[in-house]
């Protein structure tokens, strides 16, 4: 029998969750599970795709489908202006807008104060913004953006929360911005209309002061949500700075709710996220970088506008079981080779649609390669050969990732 840690009491549902925790890994914090959500069940970890306005640049539901994704991102701030509530009512919400089968999670529209932050301004009622379309004002508060994510119909709603960089120097607004996430979830969580088959998500706030993060887990944790979310990271903080938020929060959050890390999608993000017991994340750069022409690979990320690649007839990467690059002679595979991607990057969307295809693929495995180690009790192996991978000469592994796997028992340094 595998020396696996199996918990006795392994499963927890809310009205429209079950969490079953399948393995923990027996060296780091790792874990391996089961989110069954309205639309079916997810693996866990997982990486998921963003579709920001209900779609996913490039590529259709039924190709997304076939990466095996089972859970994407819709933007409710982008939604609520464009198609906007009226239509997504009228369509039956965003699974039927574009036509996806499967699960969603919706953002609640709080970092758009991040993103759009000389469009909006933050007062206890809400966020008021200007319209990126027309200049048209506003008004995001708790209530509304509840209201629309059940207009959208997502399976994971997230809460409107207060985002501030964590970078922010000003030390008492990022607690009056932690403090009022609290408030908002309350709001959040009396306004919420579907409980029965939407899922409503808290965010843990609280910047870089670890103590800070430790209060407003106490706070969220004590909400009980059916989920959480650790949120206002990869706003440029040092790496070392980001794993001891992640390590700090995860220490404190129940075993049996998914714990998500929002925003985040770098290979060596999310393997290390992973070994200090994180869950679920997202990000937009594997398909924005795919668009610029890029290919994720287990070696590092290939520029396929590289000249390099004008007469190589191989796969965009050996190996991988993505439609892209699997052999044309195998059902549904394209069989694309690194030529046509590079004659194409620089002025056909062929290229672009081709990238995305593989680099969802690319994070989707990753994440689907971890957790068949934590299952077999192999991950501290798992994430070495990643990182031998892609840091053929140890001295370039980044001292961040080194630093971090060494507090939770993996030296990567050590055959």
């Amino acid at each position: 029998m595998s020396i696996v840690q199996r918990m006795a009491s392994n499963k927890a549902s809310s009205a429209a969750l079950t969490f079953e925790l399948v393995a923990k890994c027996s060296t780091t914090r790792a874990r391996a599970s089961i989110l069954t959500l309205p639309h079916g069940p997810v693996n866990l970890p997982i990486f998921m795709p963003v579709a920001t306005q209900a779609s996913l640049k490039g590529i259709t539901p039924e190709q997304l489908e076939a990466t095996g994704c089972r859970l994407c991102l819709n933007n409710t701030y982008h939604l609520g202006l464009k198609p906007g509530q009226e239509v997504l009512d009228a369509v039956g919400g965003a699974h039927k807008l574009q036509g996806w089968k499967h699960n969603l999670l919706t953002d609640s529209g709080g970092f758009q104060m991040v993103s759009l932050l000389k469009l909006a301004k933050v007062t206890e009622e809400g966020v008021r913004f200007l319209s990126p379309h027309d200049g048209s004002p506003m008004l995001l508060t708790p209530e509304h953006s509840m209201s629309l994510q059940n207009s959208i119909g997502s399976d994971i709603m997230m809460q409107l929360d207060d985002v501030l960089v964590t970078t922010h120097p000003d030390k008492a607004r990022m607690r009056e911005a932690m403090e009022r996430s609290v408030r908002w979830l309350d709001r959040c969580i009396k306004a919420h209309k579907n409980p029965d088959r939407q899922n409503l998500f808290c965010i843990i706030q609280g910047g870089l002061d670890l103590e800070m993060r430790r209060e407003c887990c106490r706070e969220m944790v004590a909400r009980d949500t059916p989920g959480i979310a650790i949120g206002g990271l990869s706003g440029g903080e040092a790496k070392d700075d980001f794993c001891n938020v992640v390590a700090t929060c995860t220490e404190l959050l129940p075993d049996l709710k998914p714990r998500y890390v929002m925003g985040i999608g770098y290979p060596e993000d999310l393997v290390v996220s992973v070994a200090l017991g994180a869950d679920m994340f997202d990000c937009v750069w594997p398909t924005r970088t795919a668009r610029f022409g890029n290919a994720i690979t287990k070696h590092g990320v290939l520029n396929m506008k590289k000249e390099q690649y004008a007469k190589d007839f191989g796969p965009i990467e050996d190996g991988c079981g993505c439609p892209c690059c699997r052999p044309v002679d195998q059902e549904g595979a394209i069989g694309v080779t690194r030529a046509f991607v590079h004659h194409n990057s620089a002025k056909e969307t062929v290229a672009a649609h081709l990238l995305t295809i593989h680099n969802v693929w690319y994070q989707l495995h990753l994440m689907g390669g971890a957790r068949d180690a934590i299952i077999a009790d192999k991950f501290p192996a798992f994430v070495k050969e990643f990182f031998n991978n892609l840091y053929p000469d140890r001295k370039s592994y980044p001292s961040w990732a080194v630093n971090a796997l060494k507090n939770v028992g993996i030296d990567l340094f050590e055959s």
